[in-house]
């Protein structure tokens, strides 16, 4: 059984929680600049990295600890909450020692299970903190599960996750692949855990921001974890996918936040009708199964191969064509039908070695 997360409620007032700020700290002038401005449009809690993993050496690697001073004289000048991104001992100890509000866990460092061990050690006894925890390079819920319950085990509960998508190769419409199914599944097993989407990541361009931002909050999420520069042209990391402040303004005020749940006799009514479909496919999904099954005792007798390629590919054609014209897209009936026939061929196989049940 998996162990459950000891979450409390995030200190940042009503959800969405929204966190934007720069990529990075890159001086003093701008990071206070950028600060006003955000303040100016209702921000109230102000990111900004300080230590940035780079693959290649020689990269623009944050300002490291100097800028720690730059997040207080924003504390002081705005009043914001403030936050970085920790990824070893040392960062966590001098984030502790300067009063930072936040502190988040890059995706790179939650792919290293000794990494947030390393930080969990360093969090044990100071329970006030708040930690958020982005997804792991690849999708993997378990390393993400992972990383959590680290930090859980040092006794933060105020804890959540952050989603910016998945590694993907190159030409992707997003940077990020977004893979909705890995957070809405983390949400089914921890219903309490904030989840707040990093739609900047994810898109890896600026234009990119809006759709995948009201995309989340449709979904469910917590709220939206975004970069944001006084001049993005000039940025040092990561220039493509920052707003300007201006354009934050826009994004925020454009976005429709949703009820989380209307109970209704005709939303009840729909769902009792989607209960009832969900039935029913279940039920011929058993009757195919039976007959694959009988399909596999025929191959058995007659010394055939399981896997008739031919048979599948005439298969997939015509049902992605038949689903095109009922309004479903190829890409999935594709999956659900590549599904079918793996469950179908692991049966077959069953009948082959003996050990079907039926």
């Amino acid at each position: 059984m998996e162990k459950k997360l000891n979450i409390s409620p995030l200190p940042f007032g009503k959800t969405p929680y929204i966190v934007a700020g720069p990529c990075s700290a890159e001086n003093l002038e701008q990071t206070l600049e950028t600060a006003r401005q955000l303040k100016n449009k209702g921000l109230t809690l102000f990111r900004a990295g300080l230590w940035k993993p780079r693959t290649m050496p020689g990269a623009f690697e944050g300002v490291g600890s100097k800028g720690l001073e730059w997040l207080l004289q924003v504390k002081k000048v705005t009043g914001m909450k403030v936050a970085t991104e920790v990824a070893t001992r040392e960062h966590v100890e001098l984030c502790l020692d300067a009063g930072i509000d936040l502190m988040w866990i890059g995706a790179r460092t939650t792919t290293n299970p000794f990494a947030v061990q390393e930080i969990a050690d360093a969090l044990y006894g100071h329970n006030e903190m708040v930690i958020l925890v982005k997804n792991p390079v690849t999708p993997d819920i378990d390393l993400w599960i992972g990383a959590l319950q680290r930090i859980n085990n040092a006794g933060i509960t105020m804890i959540g996750a952050i989603h910016r998508g998945f590694g993907v190769g190159a030409n992707h419409m997003y940077r990020n692949a977004p893979e909705w199914h890995i957070p809405i599944e983390l949400h089914r097993r921890f219903p309490n855990l904030p989840i707040i989407c990093d739609p900047s990541h994810m898109g890896g361009k600026r234009e990119h921001v809006p759709t995948l931002s009201q995309q989340a909050l449709d979904m469910g999420f917590d709220g939206l974890f975004i970069e944001s520069h006084y001049n993005p042209s000039c940025a040092l990391s990561d220039s493509e996918q920052q707003l300007t402040p201006d354009d934050f303004q826009i994004l925020i005020n454009s976005l429709v936040i949703r009820r989380q749940n209307s109970q209704n006799e005709a939303l009840d009514a729909l769902r009792c009708m989607i209960d009832e479909c969900d039935n029913n496919l279940i039920d011929v999904l058993s009757k195919r199964m039976s007959i694959s099954r009988e399909i596999g005792k025929y191959k058995k007798e007659h010394d055939m191969q399981v896997v008739q390629t031919s048979r599948f590919d005439e298969i997939l054609k015509q049902r992605i064509m038949q689903a095109h014209e009922m309004g479903m897209s190829d890409d999935f009936m594709k999956k659900i039908m590549t599904i079918i026939h793996q469950e179908s061929v692991r049966q077959q196989i069953d009948i082959l070695n003996n050990k079907d049940k039926s």
